[in-house]
């Protein structure tokens, strides 16, 4: 399952734990399910990025020493765009499940996952940053 850090020790990187290793609070929010692994977020979190679709990429580099990737030299990384206003409406048509609703077995409807082999293809990155390169 993943959990989408607030701060603290590993900044605000998705950590990744076996399920049930992470105890899920009532008041989190489940974002959806990426490939069979739950992705949550703090519900004070959420409120602040509820305006934010999360794309969840994998990168090289050490991860989060809490979270499985840690000794494989990748970590995952957040990166975000905002929804426009039509996905906006949508989205408030169908409020997220808590961990309290999931703790009484509410689930999310079946969905279409989108996985994409570069996060670029669900997340660009803006002309201005791109064309700038490399700092």
């Amino acid at each position: 399952m993943f959990h989408q850090s607030g701060g603290c020790c590993d900044g605000s990187s998705p950590m990744c734990y076996p399920d049930g290793e992470f105890i899920v609070g009532d008041r989190d929010v489940l974002l959806g399910v990426l490939v069979g692994a739950p992705v949550w977020i703090s519900g004070p979190q959420f409120q602040t990025w509820k305006h934010t679709q999360l794309v969840i990429d994998v990168v090289a580099g050490r991860g989060g020493g809490f979270s499985l990737e840690a000794p494989d030299g990748v970590r995952f990384l957040s990166r975000g765009r905002a929804f426009a206003a039509a996905e906006l409406e949508l989205l408030a048509q169908d409020p997220p499940l808590t961990g309290a609703d999931y703790e009484r077995g509410a689930r999310p409807p079946a969905a279409n996952q989108v996985v994409v082999d570069d996060a670029a293809e669900a997340c660009q990155i803006p002309a201005r940053r791109a064309d700038a390169g490399p700092r």
